[in-house]
């Protein structure tokens, strides 16, 4: 069983999960119905990048997944249609999103599928949930761990690409 590390963000409120906090909890219980959620982070306030408008509520959980990374994705996508979640911009408010960060040393291109996330070592929003739940995890590609990544985003020079 993998230890799979999930990104969990939400600027838009929801029906009945209230506002994007409350939505990221809710989201949450769901993903406990997938897998076993092993350790999460704490909840991230954070501006948005592009056109959206509203601060979203972030965090990262890390869960063990016994099936396909292919799978898990799948579910991730339902899980977000069942929040309201509407194809739209990139980069737009949106009620939930739901991303693969890693999967232990893993790395993996399939179609809409790149493990791990080629932009996770470039944003804040996802290092600073990400160094709390899983400090020693190393990027494949970088050999550098989540203390490091986030070292270099709080000071950056010359921060590696994917």
């Amino acid at each position: 069983m993998a230890i799979t590390l999930v990104a969990l963000g939400s600027n838009r409120c929801h029906g009945r999960h209230g506002r994007p906090a409350g939505v990221v909890r809710a989201a949450l219980a769901e993903l406990a119905q997938l897998g076993t959620v092993l350790k999460v982070s704490p909840m991230f306030e954070t501006d948005p990048i592009g056109p959206g408008s509203r601060r979203y509520a972030n965090a990262v959980a890390a869960l063990a997944w016994s099936g396909s990374l292919p799978d898990l994705l799948h579910a991730l996508k339902a899980l977000e249609r069942r929040f309201g979640r509407r194809a739209g911009r990139r980069w737009g408010d949106r009620v939930l999103d739901l991303d693969i960060l890693a999967s232990g040393a893993l790395v993996m291109q399939a179609p809409g599928l790149n493990v791990p996330h080629p932009r996770l070592a470039q944003r804040r929003f996802v290092l600073d949930p990400l160094v709390t739940v899983a400090p020693g995890w190393r990027h494949p590609r970088f050999n550098l761990t989540a203390r490091q990544l986030h070292a270099r985003q709080l000071r950056p020079k010359g921060l590696p690409r994917a």
